[in-house]
């Protein structure tokens, strides 16, 4: 048989894999499979460990902690609600701001627990 003579049916069957070639398939997925298994230890999972102490760390947030912003504003913490935290700043005078609970990035003098945006 010529591909001059061929009809384009002849020509898609030869392209076509083996009838005999079910076990191929399983094969073409072991490497993807591995792949998702590698990329879930490596990245998803410390991912899921680090946001877990984050969560526990500003759940655990009390009156007269010293904290640190992610912005990078120090102070004490005075009052503490569900989503915020209200901040005196300077030990001086009474200027105290709120700011989101999710923005308390550590205590000071440690490494901060939010880890900085840019990072992974």
């Amino acid at each position: 048989m010529t591909f001059a003579t061929a009809s384009p049916l002849d020509l898609l069957l030869s392209l076509t894999a083996p009838p005999d070639g079910g076990a191929n398939v399983w094969v073409q997925l072991v490497p993807f499979a591995l792949i998702l298994g590698i990329f879930y230890f490596i990245i998803l999972l410390p991912m899921k460990r680090r946001q877990k102490k984050v969560a526990d760390f500003q759940a655990a947030l009390k009156v007269g902690d010293r904290v640190v912003t992610t912005g990078g504003i120090y102070g004490s913490i005075v009052k503490l609600d569900d989503a915020t935290v209200v901040l005196q700043v300077d030990e001086n005078s009474k200027a105290r701001i709120k700011v989101a609970r999710a923005a308390v990035g550590g205590l000071q003098g440690q490494d901060p627990v939010v880890p900085e945006s840019g990072s992974l």
